[in-house]
């Protein structure tokens, strides 16, 4: 499915799982064994998506419990995500019923269903990694993906990234995965990423212009701090 120049990524949840929903047989013939597979989940103003390619995986720390492992795609650009290998694309206008679930016991999800042609069609996503600290979960794409579909979701405009060959600019391409990242990870997927030496300070210093210029979101946490790309969304971030 071809990407429009005017779709924005609104938010990005790595380590997703996507469970077939209901009685259709064939989504666990298209999406795996037991009709379960995980990922990254994006929600763009024109399309809902499920990516599994090029996964990595990261063990997350527990507490005293250990550790658990989290498979995801982490997605920089709508434009790398290939059609034809798995990805489950759905269309805005194509969603029949969208819901969300957040209960005492139960991980957050998002239930979906749509119309492909004739037939409807329905997964679930259920978030893998969950914390007090989080003002929105997965249940809260609900009604925003209501709104997307009636038009009726504002969107903020977002400033036109630095040029790629500042360090404004690298640093934006670092995040444009939508995810909270403290100063010594930018520090290091810069330097790896773009073979380069940088000096912490002058990081931090790019970080916060970016911020000023209202292309960086920033929070502090345990005495250290975290940036993440602005979205579209505004006050309805999903990814707070």
């Amino acid at each position: 499915m071809p990407i429009g120049t005017d779709e924005l990524m609104l938010a990005q949840e790595q380590g997703v799982i996507m469970r077939g929903a209901g009685a259709k047989k064939e989504l666990e013939g298209d999406f795996g064994f037991g009709g379960e597979l995980e990922g990254t989940l994006i929600l763009t103003n024109r399309r809902l998506v499920f990516v599994i390619t090029n996964e990595k995986e990261d063990d997350l720390p527990l507490g005293h419990l250990g550790k658990m492992r989290v498979f995801y795609s982490d997605v920089e650009d709508l434009g790398s995500i290939p059609t034809d290998a798995g990805n489950l694309f759905v269309p805005i206008f194509s969603i029949s019923s969208v819901s969300g679930h957040k209960m005492e016991l139960t991980r957050p999800s998002l239930e979906v269903k749509w119309l492909d042609g004739s037939e409807e069609k329905g997964v679930v996503f259920i978030e893998i990694v969950t914390g007090r600290s989080r003002k929105r979960n997965l249940n809260d794409w609900a009604p925003v993906i209501e709104r997307l579909k009636m038009s009726g979701q504002k969107l903020i405009p977002i400033p036109k990234a630095p040029d790629i060959e500042t360090l404004e600019g690298k640093i934006m391409r670092i995040l444009s995965d939508m995810q909270w990242k403290g100063i010594l990870g930018i520090e290091e997927e810069v330097e790896t990423s773009f073979k380069t030496q940088l000096d912490l300070d002058e990081v931090q210093a790019a970080c916060d212009k970016l911020c000023s210029q209202g292309l960086l979101k920033q929070r502090s946490e345990a005495g250290d701090v975290f940036y993440r790309k602005r979205s579209p969304l505004g006050d309805d971030d999903l990814s707070d």
